[in-house]
């Protein structure tokens, strides 16, 4: 059986913190061991650092599986422990993060490394996390950035944000669980004793796009529903978005993502739920609502379909603040 090569890459921007770029590291490391070890996974890691090195764009310095030819997957900005004036992504960096991502790339960005992540503007008009201590300097320098750092990770599908310096491992964990899936995550962190709460139950699992099918029209769809949270999702505005006429935006969307652009908004509005369920203290009601849901009804009937739990018991059972 011939097994999928997924890259997972590590960008070394100046200041990156060596620490937890050698963790991350050995996280994918082990759980790419253990994946092949049990046999139960169809997929292997390919684990990369990248580097500006004074050229024009980044080019591997790292690479656990060298020859292969895939693209990344994943690309992960991790935290600094430099003086914050001293974090600032050069402009080749930024232009190369965006066009990574314009072309399926998800980016990811623990702690500090916001800040190289929001140099892009990609972060603008979404939510995002960064160490508590530095929310007002990236507000101040990014205020089109909706920030909550009381959320250790954020995760949008296509972006991912990440809150401390040590959240690197809650990163590792989610990015684990997606591409090699909840049994080998659960592996990887028993061996490495950190503590996955909340993630045992593998119909639990994130909403996990494909990004990387090469139909330029249908991702830039789908960059504006993760952008947008899905909170309009007509066909008129997605086939106008896309630039395509309906019928064939339909019928492209579907080969592209494997489901209807109603059931692909519906997942992402589910995945946002999750995280309003799961952090706050919200009732249902104003969750369904801002998640784009008029009838409560209607939010908790496609809710239950898609994670496996009503949103009560859902969020009684994974709630952050739920009582001890």
């Amino acid at each position: 059986m011939v097994q999928s090569v997924t890259e997972l890459g590590v960008v070394l921007y100046p200041g990156a913190q060596q620490a937890a770029v050698l963790g991350i590291t050995d996280l994918f490391q082990t759980a790419h061991d253990l994946s092949q070890k049990d046999g139960e996974s169809a997929g292997r890691l390919r684990i990369t650092h990248w580097d500006l090195a004074g050229g024009a764009a980044p080019e591997r310095v790292f690479d656990t599986l060298p020859g292969s030819t895939e693209s990344p997957r994943v690309l992960t900005l991790p935290p600094s422990l430099q003086p914050l004036e001293t974090i600032r992504a050069e402009t080749a960096l930024s232009h190369w993060l965006k066009v990574q991502h314009e072309i399926g790339v998800v980016l990811t960005s623990v702690c500090a490394g916001a800040f190289v992540l929001a140099s892009t503007g990609l972060l603008n008009g979404r939510t995002a996390t960064t160490h508590w201590m530095y929310r007002d300097d990236l507000a101040k320098g990014y205020p089109d950035i909706k920030l909550d750092t009381d959320r250790l990770i954020i995760d949008d599908g296509d972006i991912i944000t990440a809150g401390g310096s040590m959240a690197w491992t809650d990163l590792g964990l989610r990015l684990v669980e997606r591409y090699l899936g909840p049994k080998v995550m659960i592996d990887t962190a028993r061996l490495l004793l950190i503590d996955p709460p909340g993630r045992e139950q593998r119909f639990y699992s994130g909403f996990a796009p494909n990004l990387n099918h090469g139909d330029a029209a249908i991702l830039r769809v789908q960059h504006w529903l993760h952008g947008s949270d899905a909170k309009d999702s007509s066909v008129a505005l997605l086939a106008e978005k896309a630039g395509l006429e309906e019928r064939t935006f339909l019928r492209r969307f579907q080969r592209a993502t494997g489901m209807t652009s109603n059931d692909y908004a519906q997942r992402v509005r589910v995945n946002k739920a999750r995280e309003l369920l799961q952090f706050g203290r919200e009732p249902i009601e104003s969750v369904a609502w801002k998640v784009g849901y008029r009838d409560p009804g209607a939010f908790r009937k496609v809710f239950t379909r898609i994670v496996g739990l009503g949103p009560g018991d859902y969020r009684k059972r994974f709630g952050a603040l739920r009582d001890r």
